[in-house]
């Protein structure tokens, strides 16, 4: 039997969520109000910026098993505006005060302008639902 090789990095994950947070963004500045889809894509961005957390927390981890321990503490400090942006989306979307959305966006489009999106490849399927799959966990 051969060796399995993980193709799929945390950082190359990461970049494709980074991707999918900037291109909704885009979508979001171009929206005139709060309807169903901006929901959804505010949803998805929350379980991006999840994701993206998660990915820095195993990197960091990564280089602390190499005992590379001021490294792993850097990268988690810099990446830290991660999880505080991820729960002002999920307390604004638990207490129903979409009105602090543009606030948020305003704190996250510099964090994505390193992105350049020159066309949009992420398909609408991919957010479709976002906001209830968010409901149903923020619920539970």
């Amino acid at each position: 039997m051969g060796r399995i090789v993980n193709t799929a990095s945390t950082g190359k994950e990461r970049n494709q969520l980074r991707r999918t947070v900037a291109e909704l963004l885009r979508r979001l500045s171009q929206k005139d109000g709060i309807d169903d889809e901006v929901k959804d894509m505010v949803a998805m961005i929350v379980f991006s910026l999840q994701g993206i957390d998660e990915g820095i927390d195993a990197s960091a981890s990564a280089w602390e098993k190499r005992d590379y321990w001021m490294k792993a503490e850097g990268f988690r400090s810099e990446w830290r505006w991660v999880t505080q942006l991820e729960g002002s989306l999920r307390a604004m979307i638990e207490k129903d005060n979409w009105e602090h959305l543009p606030q948020i966006m305003v704190q996250l489009f510099p964090r994505f302008a390193d992105i350049k999106v020159s066309k949009l490849t992420r398909d609408p399927e991919l957010w479709q639902g976002a906001y209830d799959k968010l409901m149903e966990e923020i619920e539970v």
